[in-house]
């Protein structure tokens, strides 16, 4: 029987080529092979000093680019996370199970420089991330290993609940998919494509015009020499634009006269990848992205509400809301974490 996942995606920023071949697309093939949860992490972004009209106009820019790269709303729910009150209410009840002394030690707090002028969201933010999974069921979460640690905090979190509170909570395990193409920065070949080095111009954004695609692509920094070959040790800004013609066409190619050559066809190749998911991200209006949104909040309202209303009562809580019938807490079949 195939396994709930789950992906999320924060609106922080533009989406880039680096997400799209790293995590939409794996998505996309997948989804009709397992149930799949996908949500819009605009959460996540209060974590950080923002603008909330550029957070709405990111959080709709991310969700119609999801659905225009080939997210199916009848085969994955998609949804805004704010629009489902339920992630922030198991927020805080699973804090009541969390020390400060986790929080303290995890990533995302010392990557942001987390002191006294931090917001206190950004040190519980991982607890928000286990809420994230915990509250739909999830049994496997892809992730990366930079991204292992807060799967295995949402391990340890469901398994002191269900060991204090009895079996309420399915305990996920991280898995890690076939390995998915590493794009890298162009004007950085050895640093990874993202959002904090967009300032460079080697980073290609999904909704990037055809002909800043590819002055992008024409601009990469390559490597001395002129032989075209895949040595990411030796040549790595070649071997970054190999890379990323095999992630366009599926196929490897080194027979390049030069590197004028093989930048053109990276080009042409990345252009034309792009092209169908900006044609049907531009036939999409804010009134149909809002809808499928919405129709996805509901979907996930049913699980999402038995999950707290279950958590509630083993806390000794009311229940808040009725839970429909034949909703028996969920057996918890992983091995504990190590």
């Amino acid at each position: 029987m195939s396994k709930r996942r789950i992906s999320g995606f924060k609106p922080t920023g533009p989406l880039q080529f680096g997400n799209y071949m790293g995590a939409i697309r794996p998505v996309v093939e997948g989804q009709h092979a397992q149930p799949t949860v996908v949500f819009i992490a605009d959460l996540h972004a209060l974590t950080v000093r923002h603008d909330p009209a550029v957070l709405r106009r990111l959080s709709m820019e991310v969700a119609g680019l999801l659905l225009a790269s080939g997210i199916d709303p009848e085969k994955t729910v998609l949804y805004r996370q704010s629009d489902l009150p339920a992630h922030t209410e198991l927020h805080y009840l699973l804090e009541c199970v969390a020390s400060y002394g986790e929080m303290h030690r995890m990533i995302q707090f010392k990557e942001k420089g987390g002191g006294g002028g931090s917001r206190l969201s950004l040190l519980t933010y991982p607890v928000l991330m286990a809420s994230d999974i915990l509250l739909h069921d999830i049994e496997e979460v892809p992730v990366g290993r930079d991204q292992r640690q807060h799967v295995e905090l949402t391990r340890d979190l469901a398994v002191r609940f269900n060991e204090r509170y009895g079996p309420v909570l399915t305990v996920p395990q991280a898995v890690h998919p076939a390995v998915a193409a590493r794009v890298a920065d162009l004007a950085e070949p050895t640093a990874k494509m993202g959002k904090t080095n967009a300032s460079t111009g080697g980073v290609l954004f999904l909704l990037d015009p055809p002909d800043v695609l590819r002055r992008k692509v024409m601009r990469a920094v390559t490597d001395t020499g002129t032989e075209v070959v895949h040595d990411p040790e030796r040549k790595p800004g070649v071997s970054n634009l190999l890379d990323i013609l095999e992630a366009c066409t599926g196929e490897q190619r080194r027979d390049f006269r030069g590197y004028g050559e093989l930048k053109a066809t990276v080009a042409d190749a990345v252009v034309a990848t792009l092209a169908p998911i900006q044609q049907k991200y531009h036939e999409m209006d804010e009134t149909y992205i809002e809808g499928i949104l919405r129709a996805g909040a509901e979907r996930a309202r049913e699980r999402a509400d038995r999950t707290v209303s279950r958590v509630r009562e083993a806390l000794g809580l009311t229940t808040a809301r009725p839970v429909p019938a034949g909703s028996p807490a969920r057996p918890v079949t992983a091995a504990a974490p190590h």
